[in-house]
């Protein structure tokens, strides 16, 4: 039976248009935030930590955080262990996100600039080499867009030497594309939108990768669920995942387990193999996560399981589309 080549998670590749050489993996940073609401469980302080050195001292050179994990707790939790080493290490990239106020829900200019200002503080830097714009569906596209809005004042702040490069974090496809049809931004980052079962974000994908944009591909376990397969309890896209779901998610681990593959190896390869996608973010709690990502990433997996899972078919409706109301 014909092996695919499984990406190596320590061959780094070229994020264009930055230049920055980065892993095929990246540490999501969202639950080291604490984010219990939003994950359903807690990571502590010390394991946090924990998680931040393993990473820092494995092959994964990357880094993915944002002002709104934990409102700023997973940052304040990198910048301590980016202190313990002196900064940040050589041939290591970390991207944040700026974000609207959590309290007042200011999307404005002079709020980007203030997320910027206090990323750096917490994670102890004066430059950082990638941050996205975050979330901009919760604000209007004429306030991202106004000539001092959101957008405008990242431009700033690289033009300022504060930020390399300037990446769209959001979540619906739709108005994810129009942004990148401005010509603002560096790079995109999708996330629960290109899995094993839900392909809504692919004409996104192809749009920013034909502008020459680096494109990221987060949460490729849906968020938990194929990661810890479809029985474990596990929430879908940060809710409880709905019967259909857990219906394809089990035809999915049906295929695996007939080719004695870990579901979570093939969701993962799945993002990692696709040419569009320079590098696959990953959310990872404890040290031994990094390790099985690791594994998985590098598993050997059948050509012909991919025939088989593609032809149990995928949604291309918006996964969050019941939490925009």
């Amino acid at each position: 039976m014909a092996q695919y080549s499984a990406p190596s998670p320590a061959l780094k590749r070229v994020l264009e248009p930055t230049g920055l050489t980065v892993s095929p993996l990246c540490l999501g940073c969202a639950p080291l935030g604490d984010m219990a609401d939003t994950f359903g469980y807690s990571v502590p302080d010390a394991q946090a930590l924990e998680t931040f050195r393993a990473a820092l001292s494995g092959p994964i050179n990357f880094i993915d955080n944002a002002a709104s994990y934990g409102d700023g707790e997973a940052e304040r939790r990198l910048g301590i262990v980016l202190a313990e080493m002196g900064g940040l290490p050589e041939g290591y990239v970390v991207a944040t996100k700026a974000d609207r106020d959590p309290q007042t829900g200011d999307f404005s200019g002079e709020q980007m600039r203030r997320s910027v200002e206090r990323s750096l503080r917490l994670l102890g830097l004066d430059y950082i080499q990638i941050v996205h714009l975050h979330d901009p569906e919760h604000s209007t596209w004429e306030q991202i867009t106004a000539p001092d809005g959101a957008i405008e004042t990242l431009l700033d702040l690289k033009r300022e030497g504060v930020i390399g490069y300037i990446g769209l974090a959001g979540g619906p496809a739709d108005l994810m594309q129009r942004y990148v049809e401005t010509d603002a931004f560096d790079l995109l980052v999708t996330h629960n939108r290109y899995t094993l079962l839900n392909r809504s974000g692919s004409a996104l994908i192809d749009a920013a990768a034909a502008r020459g944009m680096g494109v990221l591909n987060a949460a490729p376990y849906g968020s938990g669920l194929l990661a810890k397969g479809p029985d474990s309890g596990a929430r879908y896209v940060y809710q409880e995942a709905p019967p259909e779901v857990l219906e394809q998610a089990r035809a999915l681990d049906a295929v695996c387990r007939r080719y004695d593959v870990p579901l979570g190896a093939a969701a993962l390869q799945f993002s990692m193999r696709d040419p569009r996608i320079t590098s696959t973010v990953v959310g990872m709690t404890k040290p031994e996560r990094i390790q099985q990502t690791v594994e998985w990433a590098s598993y050997a997996i059948p050509d012909d399981l991919w025939t088989d899972l593609a032809a149990i078919g995928h949604s291309t409706q918006d996964p969050e589309a019941s939490r925009w109301g």
